[in-house]
């Protein structure tokens, strides 16, 4: 009976030689092609391009430049006035799908707030509002309003965010002096 080492090397050594022909081979053929009169270099070669070829991808490029100049500098975020209710309770329902809509909320200072939060985005980011002036942090389940109550006593801008600090909104709470005039003059958030 034959055994199976000496079978499972003699394979090997065959595999062994095999490699070593052909890597001679190869190396042979190779040292022939180079001593031809071709010169190769390391250089690049310039590709002409026609001018209008040029033109739009700086366009292109400048356009974009430009989009995203306009939307991390100088758009402005969706704003929307408390609505008071029955009861005295300053109610707005905020739209939790890729982020918040409205993201700027304008209350009164010492009216109770009731923020409704109607989740339809299943990322995971989005599972969790956290509002932490008001040490509020509040799970959102999906496709269900999550109700969150509290009441702003000082004037001034309280952010909120989700619970990765990726999507953010704004809560702008006014003096109950100030004037509808004002409130509706939006505020940026930074």
């Amino acid at each position: 009976m034959v055994n199976k080492t000496a079978i499972i090397g003699g394979i090997a050594s065959l595999g062994i030689v095999f490699t070593i022909a052909s890597g001679e081979a190869t190396a042979q053929k190779s040292h022939e092609t180079h001593s031809s009169t071709t010169v190769q270099t390391n250089q690049f070669q310039r590709i002409e391009q026609p001018l209008e070829n040029k033109i739009a991808v700086t366009l292109g490029g400048l356009g974009l430049i430009s989009l995203q100049l306009w939307w991390f500098l100088f758009s402005k975020p969706k704003s929307k006035k408390a609505v008071t209710t029955g009861g005295n309770i300053q109610e707005v329902t905020v739209t939790v799908d890729g982020g918040y809509d409205p993201s700027r909320i304008v209350v009164q200072a010492g009216i109770p707030v009731r923020l409704k939060f109607a989740r339809k985005d299943p990322s995971s980011c989005l599972e969790q509002v956290v509002i932490p002036d008001f040490h509020i942090a509040a799970d959102l389940p999906l496709n269900q309003v999550t109700t969150v109550e509290f009441t702003p006593e000082k004037p001034g801008e309280y952010t909120f965010t989700c619970g990765m600090n990726m999507f953010w909104g704004a809560i702008a709470v006014q003096s109950a002096d100030t004037s509808q005039e004002t409130a509706a003059t939006p505020i940026s958030v930074s």
